[in-house]
């Protein structure tokens, strides 16, 4: 059992964000900034994605967004001074 475990954490990627870890980024060309929900692998073929609750809803073809899911690597660490 032990060797799957392995396996599994060599050939898998972890996660990066944090639940309530403070983002921005883009989605569809339009900036955004909130909070990181759920940092997870859905399939090989989609790759590492995370749930992004705004703090702004989004307007994007004439439908209102609270929530978006976007790739890892499009997002940044909102850094507080």
């Amino acid at each position: 059992m032990d060797n799957y475990a392995r396996q599994f954490a060599k050939t898998r990627p972890q996660a990066k964000w944090l639940i309530g870890d403070r983002v921005f980024g883009y989605w569809h060309k339009i900036p955004f900034i909130g909070t990181v929900l759920i940092d997870n692998m859905v399939t090989e073929e989609v790759g590492p994605r995370v749930l992004v609750q705004l703090d702004l809803p989004l307007k994007y073809k004439q439908e209102y967004k609270n929530i978006i899911e976007v790739k890892q690597k499009e997002l940044k660490k909102l850094i507080k001074y």
